[in-house]
């Protein structure tokens, strides 16, 4: 890679591509530094005017009065998502949504209390820079967390081992670094880890168990906390990380070295975020020719890299979580406790088609048909109304601010330059004649407007 190609790559993979608003970097320390600095700081996400609704209170409530809470509820989730979404686009900050992007597919929680999930959403972005043992702490009392792994029925007298299975197999150690008589003494250290009326989380004394357990091959009289100080302590729970780590900013075809490279400078740091992204985005190997365009985006990478990238604002944005839906990813609506499979899975024959379509029905503020596009027997909670085929898409597009980035006006030095700004990888060579058409007559604003419509809709724009 050039210098400015390995600039381009840092920017895509750190955050969610290029923006018109992006900070402009001359060399590759620059966009370093200026990239991993103010990792501390943080903005709540939450939506202005809106009271929470606390378990108390629906608790509290008759039964029509509660549905018609809950309704309230579910629709404020939809809106957290779109503030999200929104805010993944605008942030100047992009590491830390990216990161907060990764930390919600691993900690994935599905919960309809939205007290609870703006909670759980802005602990997950507070820690998405810091230390992987603080958030683990932190997101593992959350009362979305233990509610989702159902970890209030978790007694002293009757265990529930749902909490502890997926702290070791999916958050932290994987699958054979620990025993079933492991799961078996640590959930009985989370017996009584609950939360109370107000959605806090609480320890309740009366369902604790407080005896002696026997976890890891250590014996003592351990708590919730103990359980997860000891599953720190192992290297095992840095390599498992780290490995998701790299899969989700370097490449689906895990290289060993190079995980176990990432994984001793994270456990030595003593779970340290930030240094074992600073070791990535510093590494000659993750600026290979081979590591480019070797991610296919997620679709929520997908919808916020073209917001970025073309400037879009939407009057209503309701419609992207249908797109989200539809192409299999809606933030806070997890599949299940394992969040999304990732990759290849993101794509299939409906998917692309639906990926390929969307940046001209973005253009044309025109509709897109979902028609036969879903399951009905896998409904996302607080979703029961039957979707409708189509739906309008109301935005703009910032043609002619995208125009202004660029110094060069033929046809064919716009097409150099939005090939490079746009894809991850030079792979279209020469302007396609058919767009060399299509630009005839047209001032630079036109061009500028073809030309991206044109590379937006191709199967490289895919990728990352």
């Amino acid at each position: 890679m050039t210098e400015a190609q390995k600039i381009a790559h840092l920017q895509r993979r750190s955050g969610f591509g290029p923006g018109l608003r992006s900070a402009r970097y001359n060399t590759l320390k620059e966009a370093l530094t200026g990239i991993l600095q103010g990792t501390n700081k943080y903005n709540a996400l939450f939506l202005p005017g809106e009271e929470k609704v606390t378990t108390g209170e629906l608790l509290s409530m008759d039964k029509e009065a509660r549905k018609e809470i809950l309704l309230d509820l579910a629709a404020n989730i939809k809106r957290l998502n779109l503030e999200w979404l929104k805010e993944m686009g605008r942030a100047e900050n992009q590491l830390r949504e990216k990161m907060a992007l990764f930390w919600h597919g691993h900690f994935a929680v599905r919960v309809r209390g939205y007290a609870q999930v703006e909670s759980y959403i802005n602990t997950i972005r507070k820690y998405a820079l810091a230390n992987f043992g603080d958030l683990l702490m932190a997101v593992s009392k959350e009362p979305a967390m233990l509610r989702f792994l159902n970890n209030q029925q978790n007694r002293k007298n009757s265990p529930n081992e749902n909490f502890a299975r997926e702290l070791m197999e999916l958050f932290t150690l994987g699958r054979g670094n620990y025993t079933e008589n492991d799961i078996k003494e640590a959930a009985r250290a989370f017996t009584g880890w609950s939360f109370n009326d107000e959605d806090e989380f609480e320890l309740k004394p009366q369902q604790h168990d407080y005896g002696t357990k026997t976890i890891f091959g250590k014996t003592g009289e351990w708590e919730g906390e103990d359980v997860i100080r000891m599953i720190l302590e192992n290297p095992q729970t840095a390599k498992f990380v780290c490995t998701k780590l790299y899969r989700f900013f370097v490449s689906d075809t895990p290289n060993l070295a190079h995980i176990q490279e990432m994984a001793d400078a994270f456990y030595q740091s003593k779970y340290d975020i930030p240094t074992v992204l600073r070791l990535v985005f510093n590494s000659d190997w993750f600026y290979d020719d081979a590591i480019a365009g070797a991610l296919i985006k997620s679709p929520v990478e997908l919808i916020v890299g073209l917001n970025r990238s073309l400037g879009i604002a939407y009057s209503n944005p309701q419609p992207l979580l249908m797109v989200q839906r539809v192409l299999g990813q809606t933030l806070f609506f997890p599949p299940n406790v394992a969040g999304w499979a990732g990759g290849r899975n993101w794509i299939d024959n409906s998917t692309l088609v639906t990926r390929l379509n969307l940046p001209r029905r973005l253009a044309e503020a025109s509709e897109l048909d979902f028609a036969g596009k879903f399951n009905m027997d896998d409904e996302s909670p607080n979703e029961s109304e039957k979707p409708k085929a189509k739906v309008s898409l109301s935005c703009s597009i910032a043609w002619e601010a995208l125009a202004e980035q660029f110094t060069a006006s033929s046809p064919e030095a716009l097409w150099e330059a939005l090939h490079t700004y746009l894809l991850a990888t030079p792979t279209i060579p020469g302007l396609p004649e058919v767009i060399k058409n299509r630009c005839s007559g047209l001032d630079k604003i036109g061009q500028v407007r073809e030309i991206a419509l044109y590379l937006t809709r191709t199967p490289e724009y895919q990728l990352t």
